[in-house]
């Protein structure tokens, strides 16, 4: 069956012609849900905690840096450049290192660290997804590389779901080489229906929410 004969048969059924040009597409259809913040992080943390992450809401800055500490435990660990990271004190702890600009250290330092430390863009609160723009700020290498993510995040980086997301980016080519969704350690259940976690990512992922 040719080509030609193929794309006929579609224009047929569509009733268009071969010289006629496509319809204008259909308006985008985004709704935002209306949710106060408390509801918005309560989601984020079920859905979030549903998939075996952990989350904790932190009352100040300084209760962040305890959770991060915690979890970090004097383990060596690779912190991204967020100003978030610096003003909860989180790049100032002895086992971190963090400022990092060269790749090929960025690349050695993650492969080692038994922890990446980074902030979010953004956070979607129906499903638990931790939304990354690479930048000179937040490296991909930090939330992929090391077995355990921390992520601490300012409450008002919290959205309701994809359609509030691109409301607010609706362009993120423009803005960043990559927009990576994070939901949940990673886990993969391909061989045997046996859910192994921590096979193309990190096995365990914390969320510190900072108001």
């Amino acid at each position: 069956m040719s080509r030609d004969y193929i794309l006929h048969k579609v224009r047929t059924a569509l009733g268009r012609s071969v010289d006629q040009p496509p319809p204008a597409p259909p308006p985008a259809r985004i709704a935002v849900p209306t949710a106060g913040m408390e509801e918005k992080i309560d989601s984020f943390c079920q859905r979030l905690e549903a998939l075996a992450g952990k989350t904790h809401r932190a009352v100040s800055f300084a209760d962040a840096l305890d959770y991060v500490q915690r979890v970090v435990a004097g383990r060596p660990a690779v912190a991204s450049n967020a100003p978030l990271l610096a003003a909860c004190g989180v790049t100032s702890l002895p086992s971190v290192r963090s400022g990092l600009t060269d790749r090929e250290e960025l690349r050695t330092l993650c492969s080692t660290a038994a922890v990446g430390i980074t902030s979010a863009d953004f956070c979607l609160a129906d499903t638990g997804t931790l939304v990354m723009l690479s930048s000179r700020e937040e490296a991909r290498l930090i939330s992929l590389l090391p077995p355990i993510h921390v992520a601490v995040v300012g409450s008002e980086r919290i959205l309701s779901g994809l359609d509030e997301l691109l409301t607010a980016v609706p362009l993120p080519a423009e803005q960043s080489s990559s927009m990576v969704l994070i939901t949940g350690p990673s886990r993969t259940a391909d061989i045997e229906q046996i859910l192994v976690r921590g096979v193309h990512g990190p096995g365990e992922i914390h969320v510190a929410i900072a108001s």
